[in-house]
């Protein structure tokens, strides 16, 4: 009997409930021997998958909903997602790009329904709004050309351990339209590569690199405030 996870069922689950597009790299063996041991009971590895993933999920769930108690309801339900999906898996994509897409079509929906009282003309994404810092200020790698005030003092690394600093950042990073706030959350908190993060928002890399850009381009301009006033 073939137990691989391979089941065609699964083709339209994941059309239906996580998108009809191109899933990119196919699961490694890797993840497809992980899905056997989840198949089979292995708590072991239901246990590893968890504290694999849950942090990561909690920040990107954060990134649509407005409370760490709505992010947590959020990931519980991915968990459950991923859990009842995990026979049909059929290894189009990896395993946690499947995962991070279960996870943010749960948490779409969720940060919809708390936005119920926001005007309708108001939840744009703002995709086309100009980049807060000029372009020509920082290089492709998202570092700056011409280092604002202060900033060879004070690094990147050491802003981060300043609670103030950190608040300005989280705020600024609330602030950004959804998708750059997925797309700058998934690159940059993750760590996830260019491409993964265009298989799990659906969208094409242009696309993904403007966004990215913008996104990085407002985060420069709230640390360089932040710089400009201490």
């Amino acid at each position: 009997m073939n137990d691989e996870p391979n089941s065609s069922a699964l083709a339209t689950t994941e059309s239906n409930l996580e998108g009809d597009i191109a899933l990119g790299r196919p699961a490694s063996p890797e993840d497809l021997a992980l899905v056997r041991k989840l198949l089979a009971g292995d708590e072991t590895a239901f246990t590893s998958l968890i504290e694999a993933y849950h942090g990561r999920l909690t920040r990107l769930a954060l990134s649509f909903v407005k409370t760490q108690a709505s992010a947590q309801e959020v990931v519980q339900e991915t968990w459950v997602g991923v859990l009842s999906g995990l026979k049909r898996f059929e290894g189009r994509s990896s395993l946690k790009t499947w995962i991070f897409r279960i996870l943010i079509n749960r948490a779409k929906t969720r940060g919809v329904r708390e936005a119920r009282t926001v005007p309708f003309s108001a939840l744009g994404d703002g995709d086309e709004a100009e980049p807060a810092v000029e372009p020509e200020r920082f290089r492709a790698n998202g570092g700056w050309a011409e280092p604002p005030h202060r900033w060879e003092d004070d690094t990147p690394e050491a802003l981060l351990l300043r609670g103030e600093a950190r608040q300005r950042l989280e705020q600024a990073i609330t602030e950004l339209p959804p998708r750059q706030r997925t797309v700058l959350v998934l690159r940059d908190l993750e760590g996830v590569s260019a491409e993964e993060v265009c298989n799990i928002m659906g969208i094409a890399e242009t696309n993904q690199r403007v966004m990215l850009h913008r996104a990085r381009s407002v985060l420069h301009r709230a640390l360089e405030s932040y710089l400009d006033e201490e």
